[in-house]
Parts: C-alpha cells; sequence; structure tokens
C-alpha cells in the first residue's frame, strides 16, 4: 500500500485553513392580474396572483446529454475549467445523462458540479470512463474538493478504478462502479471525507489517505484501509468491526432510511422518483431491477429559476405544487415555507438559497413525509436567528411512518463573503431523518473571522426519535451539535471545533474548558450514536485545551460507540474524549485518542 500521508501543505497556502495544515495519519416574479375596471366609488378588488404552471425546462445550467450527442467531452471539460478551482464562486451545473451508453468520457467535476444519469436504475446509463474528482488544482491536496455529486451511474473505469477523491459535501449515491474506487488523489495527498449511499461498487473501495468515511446501504467488494474513522450501516461486503484498531465501525443494518428523490426520464417525460422507506436496511434498493417507491410528473413541480421571489415560491407551495430548484443562487426575504405532508423541495447543481435581512431560508410545519433534498444554504450578512427549520417550536406529532428527509442540503456561514446565524439547523419534528449534511462555519474564504462570521450553534435537535446518518458540523463558536430530543441516534459524526478562537477566555463554557462538539442534554435518558470523531486545530492560539470532544447524561440509556478525539499537529489539545472519560491528546504526534464505548 502506498503511504496514507506523502504530499507536504501547498506553498503559499493560509496556515488557518485546516485543510492546508492538518497531517492526515442550487424565473422571473409571476405577472399579476390588473383586475377589471371599476366604478371610482366602488373599492378596487383584491389583486390575486396568477395560477402558476408546473413543469417547463430545466434553465441553461442544466446539460442534458445522450449518446448521440456531438462534442459532449468538450463539453464536460468546459464546465470542469470553469469551476474547478471556483470555491466561492457563483456557477451552479447539473450533467444529466440521458439512459444509454457513454465511451470514452473522463468527466472531471469542478465545485458546485453534478452528474447525474436519467434512468430508474443506475444501470440504466453506462459510461465506459470515468467520473473523476482528483486535487490538481490545490497541488495534490483533496480536503477542500467540496460541493460536488455523483448519482445514478454505471461506470466502467477506464483502468479498471474510478477516482473520488473528496471531501465534505460531496456525495456520491445510487453508483454502480464496475471496478474499484480511489478515494484519495493522485499522490496519495490530504483528504477529508466523505460518503456514499446505495451503491455498488464491484471492486475494492481505497480510501487510502482519507481521514474518515461513511457507507450506507451499499454493497463493495472490499475495503482498503483506515486512517482515523471509517463508518458502515447496512453495507454487504464492510469490513468487520474493530474500533479503534483498524478504527472500523459497523453495523449491519440501518435503523430506518429513506433513499434521496431523483429526477429520471419515463419516456420523453422528466419525474421525480420518491424512494420508499426502508427499516433495517442493507444494501442497494436497485439491485433487482425497478427500485420501490412512486414517482410524480415534472408538471407536478414549480421549476424555479434564479431570480424568482420567495413569494413566488410559497404562491407555487400554497398552490400545491412542489419545487424543483434549477442551478443557480435564490436570494429569499422571507423564508420559504413548506406547509403541505409529502411536499418534496429538491434542488439541482447546488442551487444555493441566499437569506436576506436575517430570514429563516426554510422552514417546514409539522407534517408528514416532506423531502428537501440537494441544496445548499448560504448564510447572508445580516445574522438569522436560524437558516433551517424543520418543524415549529413545540412539534409533537408521530411522523413514524412517514418522516421528512433532509438529505444533501448543506450550510455554509462565511467563505463566500460575511455570513451571520445564531443557529444553522434546528430539527423539531419528530422522526426526522438527516442523511448526510455538511454545516460549516467557513474556516477560510472571505468574510471570515471569530466575529465576523459569526455563528454560534452548528444542529440543534429538540424532536424525539430523530435520526441521523453521516453528520458533518464543524467550526462553531460554541456547541456544534446540540441534542435535547429523546431516542435520538447518530450514525458517524465528523467535527472540527473552530480554529479561531482567539485565546482561552474566548471558549470557556463556565467552569468546562471549551463548548463539547456534540452535547446530549441532561434531561434525555436515551440516546445513542455510532462513530463519532472531533479534531481540533487552534491556530490563533495552539495552547487552548479542550476539556471534552463529547459531553452527555449519565444515564443507562445513553450509550456512545467508537469516539475519538484528535489534536491535529498540537494546535490544542483534548483533556478527555467525553466526559471525564478517555485519555488526552498530547504533543504534536495528531494521535487519536479513543473510547470503545461509553457508559
Amino acid at each position: 500500500m502506498p503511504p496514507a500521508f506523502s504530499d507536504s501543505p501547498a506553498s503559499g497556502r493560509s496556515p488557518v485553513t485546516r485543510r492546508t495544515v492538518i497531517g492526515a495519519a442550487a424565473a422571473a416574479a409571476a405577472p399579476f392580474l390588473t383586475g377589471l375596471a371599476t366604478p371610482a366609488s366602488a373599492a378596487p378588488p383584491a389583486v390575486r396572483p396568477r395560477a402558476l404552471s408546473g413543469g417547463g425546462d430545466l434553465g441553461p445550467n442544466v446539460l442534458v446529454f445522450d449518446p448521440s450527442t456531438p462534442g459532449i467531452q468538450a463539453k464536460l471539460d468546459q464546465v470542469f475549467r470553469q469551476q474547478e478551482s471556483a470555491q466561492f464562486g457563483t456557477g451552479r451545473y447539473a450533467l444529466l445523462f440521458k439512459p444509454g451508453t457513454y465511451t470514452g468520457l473522463n468527466a472531471q467535476l469542478g465545485f458546485y458540479t453534478s452528474i447525474a444519469g436519467l434512468g430508474l436504475s443506475p444501470d440504466d446509463t453506462t459510461i465506459n470512463g470515468d467520473v473523476t474528482v482528483d486535487a490538481g488544482w490545490a497541488n495534490g491536496n483533496a480536503t477542500q474538493n467540496f460541493w460536488r455529486s455523483a448519482e445514478n451511474l454505471a461506470l466502467v473505469p477506464a483502468n479498471g478504478t474510478n477516482r473520488w477523491a473528496v471531501a465534505q459535501a460531496a456525495p456520491f449515491r445510487r453508483m454502480h462502479v464496475r471496478g474499484g474506487l480511489n478515494l484519495a488523489p493522485a499522490g496519495y495527498g490530504w483528504a477529508s471525507g466523505g460518503y456514499i449511499a446505495d451503491c455498488r461498487v464491484d471492486g475494492q473501495v481505497g480510501p487510502y489517505s482519507q481521514q474518515q468515511w461513511y457507507t450506507r446501504d451499499s454493497a463493495i467488494g472490499g475495503w482498503a484501509n483506515a486512517v482515523w474513522n471509517m463508518v458502515f450501516s447496512g453495507v454487504q461486503g464492510a469490513p468487520a468491526q474493530s474500533f479503534p484498531n483498524p478504527p472500523y465501525t459497523t453495523l449491519d443494518t440501518t435503523p430506518v432510511s429513506r433513499e434521496k428523490p431523483f429526477l429520471y426520464l419515463n419516456g420523453n417525460e422528466y419525474r421525480v422518483f420518491l424512494p420508499e422507506k426502508r427499516t433495517n436496511a442493507r444494501g442497494v434498493t436497485w439491485g433487482n431491477g425497478t427500485p420501490r417507491g412512486t414517482s410524480l410528473s415534472l408538471s407536478q413541480f414549480y421549476v424555479a429559476k434564479p431570480g424568482v421571489t420567495a413569494a413566488t415560491l410559497n404562491q407555487a407551495l400554497a398552490q400545491g405544487l412542489h419545487l424543483l430548484l434549477t442551478p443557480g443562487i435564490y436570494h429569499v426575504d422571507q423564508p420559504i415555507q413548506v406547509n403541505r405532508a409529502n411536499t418534496v423541495v429538491l434542488g439541482l447543481g447546488y442551487a444555493t438559497i441566499v437569506p436576506d435581512n436575517g430570514v429563516t431560508a426554510l422552514r417546514v410545519a409539522d407534517v408528514d413525509g416532506v423531502r428537501l433534498a440537494g441544496f445548499l444554504i448560504d448564510a447572508g450578512p445580516v445574522n438569522s436567528t436560524t437558516l433551517l427549520e424543520v418543524g415549529p417550536t413545540g412539534a409533537s406529532r408521530d411522523h413514524s411512518a412517514n418522516p421528512t428527509t433532509v438529505q444533501d442540503v448543506f450550510v455554509r456561514i462565511g467563505g463566500a463573503g460575511a455570513g451571520r446565524a445564531t443557529t444553522s439547523m434546528v430539527i423539531n419534528s419528530r422522526n426526522t431523518i438527516v442523511d448526510h449534511t455538511w454545516i460549516w462555519r467557513a474556516d477560510h474564504g472571505t468574510g471570515v473571522g471569530w466575529d465576523t462570521n459569526r455563528a454560534d450553534y452548528g444542529i440543534v435537535v429538540n424532536g424525539d426519535d430523530v435520526l441521523c446518518t453521516g453528520l458533518f458540523v464543524e467550526h462553531f463558536n460554541k456547541y456544534d451539535v446540540q441534542w435535547y430530543g429523546q431516542r435520538g441516534r447518530t450514525i458517524f459524526f465528523q467535527n472540527e471545533k473552530a480554529y479561531d478562537a482567539p485565546n482561552q477566555a474566548a471558549i470557556q463554557n463556565g467552569s468546562v474548558k471549551g463548548y463539547a462538539a456534540y452535547k446530549v442534554g441532561g434531561n434525555v435518558t436515551a440516546h445513542e450514536a455510532w462513530g463519532l470523531g472531533s479534531y481540533c486545530n487552534y491556530t490563533a492560539d495552539p495552547s487552548i485545551v479542550q476539556h471534552h470532544g463529547f459531553a452527555a447524561p449519565n444515564a443507562s440509556g445513553v450509550k456512545f460507540h467508537g469516539l475519538l478525539v484528535v489534536s491535529l499537529g498540537g494546535q490544542g489539545q483534548y483533556e478527555h474524549v467525553i466526559n471525564d472519560t478517555g485519555a488526552p491528546t498530547s504533543g504534536t504526534s495528531t494521535t487519536p485518542s479513543t473510547v470503545l464505548s461509553y457508559p
């Protein structure tokens, strides 16, 4: 096996950026009727908006190919050249391939680029070639390869192995790799990912330098190695449970899962497939032909284009339409309000919602079966109390038969400019499934600083019976995760504490040194979590001490499995792993301190 961490940091990059210092051992507003002329003495009638239509074209940044399309590779290369290093740019693209076979392609993916097949099964759309993510733009450092995705394709890699060297917010879903999958960049440089779900990899998955990874409800031919935290649930072919040596946390099944909605073609009609819920899931949903679930015609969706107002989006929802957000940036001056059960809000190409004037970007009522998927929320410069709220405060209905799902919904505060939010994501509805999120207070880019992109809390879970599968939350000024609901479960958690804390006093939490990355409320009597890691990299003051990565009440029903904390090169230290348990980190060796189970 090649060395896991052979590259050195790219020269000239800011030392504050974790991803260069650590060693890794998503239409215009609707026209309005003017009303009939009335006598001057009569009050004018209320102005009513014209009913909105569903369906329509997908806009200029959705590129649709079929096997006879000329110049596919040249178009792919053009998009890649634009997006390769545009980490905080405004370009957004979805590359969609109609069912059929494509030969000799190498689709390199840059920032805010999604590639997907338009069949019901990945095997309906085969690329004899590759879908590649590498890190040449960053001198072999893949730790900033965020915000890109691959879905619903079969790949026959040119050399037998496809390269997918990604970091956070880069899902690999419903893919069939007829060969191997290499998760490291060329040269085996640093890498910090990642997430796989509902995939089949016929050959071996080689994470090599990847520090952590979560794989869910898939089938693999093998798994090569582990660095800090590799977690599997419902994966055929996964390595056996062996945390901490090697650090594999393996669950035979995923307790509850429902795959992400996806766009597909039924003949010449676009539809959105809605996979059904599974319990105790294991393996892919599409292995025996047509997947199980229902579908909606695109005519049932308001197909939104950048520039549309929040009022129009809410009118569409009030009419009973679903939302399809085509690629681009959407400014909203009021919350997008999802009040109807079973509503779908689906983004393409990392459609991005920016709340103006401190509003909440999106709110969901306490209803069954809402599906939020595939978009980015980017905090605005005026502080938002919250950015995403699933259920109102006090939500209490039982949604176990038909939960709300939040999938590939990402949150960013700062980086693309100053952004502020007190709490990024609040989950109040019971039984919600948060399936792959990255909630990130930026540690690099523009508008970054301890108070500039102030964001105290990442995710707050108040609802009971909430499940998180693939939870990435980083750099918040106080708690990254606070969990107050009963019977919550998390499978895989990745965290870094805020790099830019200026000194010990800035993070002092009463008598406790620092805010835990993941805190379970003191009144919680039942909670369980598997495969959790927290890292500190206090570059502004390396002398900062963090008392622990995890905090929880000492109750028999509160259980943790496979915990670790890491000091990155000695930039700050942890005294314990969870509560007062676990050995301290020390020195500059970047060696995890682990706890197999707690209590």
